[in-house]
């Protein structure tokens, strides 16, 4: 009888436990993440997702290439008109203000932190980053990712050769002039050279030297910002590198990245180029790399201030479902733990976005066995940011940018005076502010 009452019983219960046995697990919410990173990058982007989808279980970020910066906001763009937009998509810095523009479309990162009660402390982010991704109440409006800053690279092979002590790097505009004038009358094809000629020769200078670029705080302040850098300091700047540029002193390479392989052939022995591209230069180049912040006109007051950023950061996009905005709150909490930044940093050459994760860097070693890698922090945190090297936020820049270097270009083949490129610049590029602030009223 007892055996019998032990059998029923145990049949009933494994009754009432079939139901929870058989119904399906919950799957993770997947979250789809445009982005323009490849190669070494693009790995280390998705080894990024994969570790945080390791420390969870309710979310899955899902990377997708969608091309370079232009393809994937122009694919997010398009994708946002027909619903099929991804929750997150990476943005570069200049098309900060057409995002902005995309009114109903973002979804501002300080509220989706306060939406989904996501621990979220502005203040923790170095300024110089977030500051080119806040609105004038530093209210933060997407997720800075990937950043650099321009810095100085030099040969410290060719500097001994041409009897420069390869341990000092030039630290003004002036030293740097005589440290390629030397280099050149040792045999150097070139002295120095820069790519991104913009970016470094007229954003970051005007940075470094607390001049704006524009009005309304660098276009912080409104889409109806005007052009200013054709002012005296900036066509000083731009007449020197066109005097240097007849000896090759200073020798254009082009657009882009373009000039960099110059450096890592030997040819120029000091080379201006963005943080991020350090790891190539070290593994292509056959010398010994020396590393220098940006050189400043020594007679202007305040300079050197602080540099700006160039990179990308993350905005998230309207119209997904709720349980993925959660997961998304969930991953940029995730990705601002000083851990995860610190090895994000350190296996991209990208800066850490928060001095929490610079610190651990620092405490680590990491920059005792890498030397260069502080250097760009260092530039950005120099000084408190201003109106004026906080960074900017300009419509069409992408376009604007173009007229710049055309501009520039005509002055260093002597086809225009400095003044004659800097005002052509300034009154192209007014135009397409005006056609962007018609645009978006």
């Amino acid at each position: 009888m007892r055996t019998g009452c032990n059998w029923r019983s145990r049949l009933v219960a494994a009754a009432l436990l079939l139901p929870l046995l058989s119904a399906p697990v919950r799957a993770a919410t997947d979250i789809v993440w445009w982005h323009a990173m490849q190669g070494e990058l693009g790995r280390q982007l998705d080894k990024l997702a994969d570790d945080f989808n390791r420390s969870q279980a309710q979310y899955r970020i899902v990377p997708v290439y969608k091309g370079n910066y232009t393809e994937t906001v122009t694919a997010a763009i398009f994708a946002f008109r027909s619903r099929t937009q991804p929750a997150i998509v990476q943005v570069n810095e200049i098309a900060t203000a057409t995002m902005m523009a995309a009114k109903g479309a973002t979804y501002p990162v300080f509220e989706l932190m306060r939406d989904e009660a996501e621990a979220f402390f502005p203040m923790a982010y170095l300024p110089a980053v977030a500051g080119y991704y806040t609105d004038l109440d530093g209210n933060m409006l997407s997720f800075p990712f990937n950043a650099s800053t321009p810095i100085l690279y030099y040969n410290k092979t060719l500097f001994r050769a041409a009897g420069l002590d390869p341990e000092v790097p030039p630290k003004t505009w002036p030293e740097l002039g005589a440290a390629a004038q030397r280099l050149r009358a040792a045999g150097a094809p070139c002295g120095f050279t820069t790519h991104w000629p913009s970016w470094i020769n007229v954003e970051n200078f005007s940075a470094l030297h607390n001049v704006p670029i524009a009005t309304k705080a660098n276009g912080m302040g409104g889409i109806d910002a005007v052009l200013t850098f054709n002012n005296l300091l900036m066509v000083r700047h731009i007449a020197q590198l066109a005097a240097w540029q007849k000896t090759k002193v200073f020798d254009y390479s082009g657009r882009a990245t373009t000039a960099e392989p110059r450096f890592q052939r030997g040819e120029c022995g000091i080379f201006l180029g963005s943080s991020a591209t350090r790891a190539d230069i070290r593994a292509n180049s056959k010398f010994e790399v020396g590393y220098g912040m940006l050189p400043y006109w020594p007679d202007v007051p305040g300079a050197p201030q602080n540099s700006i950023i160039g990179g990308a950061t993350l905005w998230v996009l309207k119209d997904r479902p709720r349980d993925e905005y959660k997961g998304v709150a969930r991953f940029f909490a995730y990705l601002s733990r000083p851990e995860v930044q610190a090895a994000w940093h350190q296996n991209t050459g990208y800066m850490p976005i928060t001095r929490a994760a610079y610190d651990l860097t620092r405490n680590q070693g990491f920059y005792d066995r890498n030397p260069g890698m502080a250097i760009a922090i260092e530039q950005i945190t120099l000084r408190p940011p201003t109106e004026n090297s906080k960074g900017l936020r300009l419509g069409s820049f992408v376009l604007i940018r173009d007229a710049i270097e055309e501009e520039l270009e005509q002055a260093f083949s002597g086809k225009k005076t400095a003044q004659e490129a800097l005002d052509a610049a300034v009154e192209r590029g007014n135009k397409l502010l005006r056609q962007f602030e018609r645009a978006n009223p």
